[in-house]
């Protein structure tokens, strides 16, 4: 391995939307140091955090048809048999919706739980209610999609904005491709996605459990055991 390649690992690459913001935190940063030293401190501080937040580390997907995967970094806030936003057009009737709540030092890049061509997206304006509360889904700033797969199985994901995150910032568009595990949006700063999963299927994780977008299962297509039990020691 080179030195270059050996100093690139030591390091997490910064995602493109987030230099314009730590540039910013940097300029603040330099103008309280100049104020006062322990404002300069504080400043740099933040700007770290800033440079933190906005992380986009390389992911292992698991790859094999009818696996699920998260979308985000977080904890699995909740999950519920409800009826996704009318918007997206995927059930009249409840389906398995789980939600990854995402805090302020979570990776917040999203990536895609599966494969397949992006159907629609839809943006719907909103509050910016705390992201854990059950009514965000239906009163919070939204942004929705739904995947559909090869087999023609449809999933909906939901990035919806919470109390401090103010911009949901999509890279793709309706018609786009997607492959499991690839990036296809942000949120700034602290927010949470929701995934509605196709009728029948089953999820593989549990609320409390802490989720890696790209990497951990939410679920299983192909899967025909009971859903799973969990517990906490």
């Amino acid at each position: 391995m080179s030195i270059v390649q050996s100093i690139r690992k030591q390091f997490v690459p910064i995602h493109r939307e987030g230099w314009p913001f730590v540039a910013g935190f940097a300029a603040g940063a330099l103008v309280l140091g100049y104020i006062a030293d322990p404002l300069g401190w504080i400043g740099w501080i933040l700007t770290a955090w800033c440079a933190y937040f906005f992380r986009d580390p390389p992911r292992t997907v698991p790859v094999r048809e009818g696996l699920v995967i998260s979308p985000a970094d977080g904890r699995v806030s909740s999950i519920l048999s409800c009826v996704p936003p009318a918007e997206l057009g995927l059930s009249d009737t409840p389906l398995t919706r789980v939600s990854i709540f995402m805090n302020v030092f979570d990776c917040h890049v999203n990536r895609a739980p599966v494969a397949g061509r992006i159907t629609s997206v839809v943006y719907r304006p909103g509050l910016f209610l705390n992201a854990e509360l059950h009514k965000a889904s239906d009163d919070n700033e939204r942004n929705g999609m739904v995947i559909e797969t090869a087999g023609g199985a449809r999933y909906g994901v939901v990035q919806i904005a919470g109390l401090i995150a103010r911009r949901i910032v999509p890279f793709v568009k309706q018609g786009d491709s997607l492959a499991v595990g690839e990036r296809f949006g942000l949120i700034r700063f602290g927010s949470r996605v929701d995934v509605y999963l196709p009728e029948g299927v089953k999820p593989l994780v549990g609320e409390g459990q802490k989720a890696i977008a790209g990497e951990t299962v939410l679920a299983d297509a192909r899967a025909a055991d009971p859903a799973r039990a969990f517990r906490t020691l």
